[in-house]
């Protein structure tokens, strides 16, 4: 869907950032009160796509895609530029106003080497060994949490998600350069990711977290409207969500704080229906 909005006046985003102390004798979790100039922030929407081959993934993205959808709206009002990031079908928008914004933007040069290490045919920051370890999930079965029989490993997207709207003003790439042009061009500092999978796409793609942490942006990870590829049959045999919860966590220890969408929209942070666990004020940890 393409639509048209205006802006209303930039403000600034009161972002409540949590982090993992990596220091031993201290508290483990931080929390940091940040404001940002939303002029000088965007939200990279990160592989929201139409489909998934796994469908256990396809449910919980259409189930948080309409949570996503009304944070972005809010932010956008707010004056953050928003960058749609459907790896690999970004030729399914070519004519489209957004994906022509990102593709004509001046090149900017980088201030350290763009990733070039090939995953899935296209650029990846892979684990950092030296920075973080290993992650706290196996994920070495490609992380379908479908009960039984597993399902097929296929590209089954063709799109972003109906749900994810675009409007004037918007952007669309995989790419990190034209990511990185983008953002140059406004002279954009903070970048929020949110999207899937966090372990996966949401860390490894060349617009992502392990990107933009290095290219020197102030990141951060929206935590509440992300999801993780992760079979609970699989070490450390904990329930999906939980799952979730450990690679969070792993993100605010070695690479980024993160925030629920509370902080932009005011409403109860999005939780998945499957998610029974008790938390306190309905929130994931």
């Amino acid at each position: 869907m393409i639509t048209m909005t205006t802006s209303i006046s930039a403000e600034r985003l009161k972002l409540n950032l949590r982090s993992q102390n990596k220091e031993t004798g201290k508290s483990a979790t931080e929390t940091e009160v940040a404001k940002w100039d939303t002029e000088k922030t965007a939200i990279i929407i990160c592989d929201m796509w139409d489909d998934h081959w796994c469908k256990s993934a396809a449910r919980r993205v259409e189930e948080m895609a309409p949570a996503l959808n009304e944070t972005v709206k809010t932010a956008r009002r707010m004056g953050v530029f928003v960058i749609h990031a459907p790896s690999s079908v970004v030729d399914f928008y070519k004519d489209t106003p957004q994906r022509k914004l990102a593709r004509n933007s001046p090149f900017a040069k980088t201030p350290v080497k763009l990733s070039t290490s090939p995953r899935w045919g296209t650029a990846w920051c892979w684990t950092d060994g030296k920075r973080e370890g290993v992650l706290p999930i196996d994920d070495s079965d490609m992380g379908c949490s479908c009960k039984g029989k597993k399902c097929e490993i296929r590209e089954a997207w063709k799109r972003q998600n109906k749900l994810i709207e675009m409007v004037e003003g918007d952007a669309l790439t995989d790419n990190g350069q034209e990511t990185y042009n983008l953002l140059a061009e406004r002279k954009i500092d903070n970048v929020i990711l949110c999207g899937v999978h966090l372990n996966m796409c949401v860390l490894g793609r060349p617009f992502a977290i392990r990107q933009m942490v290095k290219l020197g942006k102030n990141v951060a990870l929206m935590r509440d409207m992300t999801d993780t590829m992760y079979n609970p049959e699989r070490p450390p045999g904990v329930d999906h969500f939980t799952g979730t919860d450990l690679v969070v966590k792993h993100v605010e220890k070695f690479w980024c704080p993160s925030f629920v969408s509370t902080d932009i929209t005011g409403k109860e942070a999005f939780r998945f229906n499957e998610d029974k666990r008790k938390k306190p004020n309905g929130r994931r940890p």
